[in-house]
C-alpha cells in the first residue's frame, strides 16, 4: 500500500499571495491556506519526499517527519527545490547522506544554487547537505526499496519534467503537455495528483480543463489536482469539478492499494 500525504498543494507563490487581499487570500477556509507543491510517500518500511520545496522545513514540522529515506526532483524551479539545505537534520539524525534523486539539469541547478554543499566553493567549516547524488532518466528505479517509474512530461514550450509513479498512484505536478507515451503510463490508476493551476490559460500549466481532459483519456478512480492558484476558491471551484475528481489541500492524505 502506498500512502501520500500532500505536504504543500500551493502554487509558486503559495497561497495566501503576498501583496494580495483576494477572496482566497483572505479566505479562513484552512483548505485555502497552499504551501509551495510538494508530496510525502510512504510505505510500511520506507519514506519519500518529492520535491524540497521553498517550504520544506515548515512541511516537515508541519507533518513530524523525523526519518526520510530519499529525495525525487521533478524538477529544478525555486518552488521545488528552495529547501534543499533544510536536509542537514535528517543527516545528522541517520548518521548517513540523504539519498537524492535527480534529472542531470536538477542536480546540476542544485549544484550551483547550493555549491557549498558540493565541495564547490571553499568551506567556512559550517555544516552542509550531506546528500549522496543518483542521477536518473527514463529508466524506473528503486528509491527507499520503492520501485518509482518516471513520467517524462513538458513544463513551458520545452522543460523537461518528470511526474513519477508509485505502484497506484502517479504525481504528475507542473507540467502543460504529457506525451501519448507517457500517458501509457498512467493507466489503471487507484489515484492520480496532477497539476490543475486555475481555470484561466497559462503558459506553463495544464488549465483545470486541461487536467479534466487528461482525466478523461487516462480514467483513474480518483484524481486530486494541486500546484492551485490564489484564483481557486476551495469551497466555491469544487463545486464545479465533477464526481471522482477534488482539489488537493495541505495535509490531505490518500491511500492506493
Amino acid at each position: 500500500m502506498i500512502r501520500a500525504t500532500v505536504l504543500g498543494s500551493g502554487t509558486s507563490t503559495g497561497v495566501p499571495t503576498v501583496a494580495c487581499e483576494c477572496p482566497t487570500c483572505t479566505s479562513p477556509d484552512i483548505r485555502d491556506k497552499r504551501l509551495r507543491t510538494s508530496l510525502l510517500v510512504e510505505t510500511g518500511t520506507a519514506t519519500l519526499v518529492i520535491d524540497t520545496s521553498a517550504d520544506f522545513r515548515q512541511q516537515m514540522l508541519n507533518h513530524k517527519v523525523l526519518d526520510i529515506d530519499a529525495v525525487i526532483y521533478t524538477h529544478h524551479h525555486f518552488d521545488h527545490i528552495g529547501g534543499f539545505d533544510d536536509l542537514r537534520p535528517y543527516a545528522f539524525r541517520s548518521g548517513r547522506a540523504v539519498e537524492v534523486h535527480g534529472m542531470h539539469e536538477t542536480i546540476e541547478v542544485l549544484k550551483s544554487t547550493f555549491p557549498y554543499a558540493f565541495g564547490l566553493v571553499e568551506s567556512t567549516g559550517a555544516s552542509v547537505p550531506n546528500v549522496h547524488v543518483n542521477y536518473i532518466n527514463d529508466t524506473p528505479f528503486v528509491a527507499g526499496g520503492i520501485e518509482v517509474t518516471p513520467i517524462p512530461m513538458r513544463h513551458g514550450r520545452n522543460m523537461r519534467v518528470n511526474g513519477y509513479r508509485f505502484e497506484n498512484l502517479a504525481y504528475c505536478t507542473d507540467t502543460n503537455h504529457i506525451p501519448d507515451s507517457s500517458l501509457a503510463l498512467l493507466q489503471d490508476l487507484d489515484v492520480l495528483i496532477i497539476d490543475g493551476l486555475r481555470w484561466d490559460p497559462h503558459p506553463t500549466h495544464f488549465t483545470i480543463h486541461e487536467s479534466l481532459a487528461i482525466i478523461g483519456l487516462t480514467q483513474p478512480r480518483r484524481t486530486y489536482l494541486t500546484h492551485i492558484a490564489h484564483q481557486v476558491l476551495h469551497a466555491r471551484d469544487s463545486q464545479l469539478l465533477p464526481p471522482g475528481v477534488e482539489f488537493c489541500y495541505d495535509g490531505l492524505v490518500v491511500e492506493s492499494v
